[in-house]
């Protein structure tokens, strides 16, 4: 059953005050996109997401739905910030490719390089790491990933937790989504730039883009706006479980917003933080040892949507779910951010981006 939302005069004003792209949709777009979330947000006393569509960086549609905070009764705002997950991974990729662009490392460089000890670091590159080619072992399906969750750990201890581990195939020669990966580009960028990651992070993206709402995730840090994280046990909802974010670090530690993840989203388009060469190999698609392509790019699935090519990247850490389109033949981008991991941004962000392109393609006939 669809339960009717809550609308705070902010969103009100946010959708009004678009611009001309928004202007040329149909009167009903709105009650569609509505309609798409409400099929997996639709209680307003759940916890909630927020959900942001633009189009050349001018938002199309803004709207927060159910709860911040369950135990004080706080409504989902559109500036509520989240834990992204995975969605970390694109940071991390364009860290290492601004480390190469300043001549520091090279993405072909063997992760020996780096990190002398590292079992057959001779064989593995920085470009495998990039693209989940590695083969080596993701610590998240490890059965003693529990015996470390909440210990506070330095990133050379998280490689050392994971690189003796059997490996799950050859360098380059299949695709498996890889965490382990991202924590070893996490730990050279570390040792490259002589900062830490968070630092590196902070001062070369969050304040080169204007992202004053994200964050290296804290549970102790008081975060304004932060929404917090749920899970669902059987019928009541429960706080979510508690981690240490030196675990996930580089591979899924980060928050943010969904007004600050369409200025990173701007802030490549712009090249501000990569040159356009650079940039671009973040979005190709790369081959395996036997020749054959697969669908990603450095920190992004390189999919289709509607026949048109897109860029898209979920994340999912304890208590909450995210999920990103970018499209770039229409600039257009589509993010939802939720804070249970028992509502799925996924589906409905990408249903929200199929309706946002076919409504284009028939409002400009």
């Amino acid at each position: 059953m669809i339960i009717k939302k809550l609308i705070t005069p902010l969103v009100v004003l946010s959708f009004l005050s678009n611009t001309t792209h928004a202007q040329r949709l149909s009167k009903g777009y709105e009650k569609k996109i509505d309609s798409i979330i409400q099929t997996e947000f639709g209680n307003k006393n759940e916890p909630g997401g927020v959900f942001l569509i633009s189009q050349n960086g001018k938002n199309l549609y803004r709207k927060a739905f159910g709860k911040a905070n369950l135990e004080l009764s706080i409504d989902m705002t559109p500036d509520n910030v989240f834990q992204i997950g995975s969605m970390t991974k694109q940071f991390t990729a364009i860290a290492i490719l601004m480390l190469e662009q300043q001549g520091k490392l090279n993405v072909d460089d063997p992760v020996s390089q780096y990190i002398k000890d590292y079992p057959n670091g001779d064989k593995i590159t920085i470009h495998q790491l990039l693209t989940h080619t590695s083969g080596i072992k993701d610590f998240t399906k490890m059965k003693s990933i529990s015996s470390i969750a909440q210990k506070e750990m330095k990133p050379e201890e998280m490689v050392n937790f994971f690189k003796n581990e059997p490996v799950d195939f050859a360098p380059g020669e299949k695709f498996d989504y890889n965490n382990s990966g991202y924590i070893v580009l996490g730990y050279i960028i570390e040792l490259v730039s002589r900062t830490s990651y968070e630092d590196f992070i902070k001062k070369n993206i969050f304040e080169k883009a204007g992202m004053t709402h994200s964050y290296y995730a804290s549970d102790r840090k008081v975060i304004p706006k932060r929404a917090y994280g749920y899970h669902k046990k059987e019928q009541e909802f429960v706080n979510k479980t508690v981690i240490s974010f030196t675990v996930p670090f580089s591979s899924g530690s980060l928050m943010s917003s969904a007004d600050d993840m369409l200025k990173w989203q701007q802030a490549l388009s712009q090249n501000l933080l990569l040159n356009s060469k650079e940039t671009q190999k973040a979005f190709q698609k790369y081959k395996l040892n036997n020749g054959e392509e697969f669908t990603y790019g450095y920190g992004w699935h390189l999919k289709a949507i509607n026949g048109i090519s897109d860029r898209e990247h979920g994340g999912s850490i304890f208590g909450f779910k995210s999920m990103a389109v970018y499209v770039p033949a229409e600039d257009v981008y589509v993010i939802g951010l939720s804070n249970c991991d028992c509502h799925s941004p996924t589906e409905v962000t990408k249903n929200i981006a199929k309706a946002t392109l076919h409504e284009m393609k028939t409002s400009s006939k």
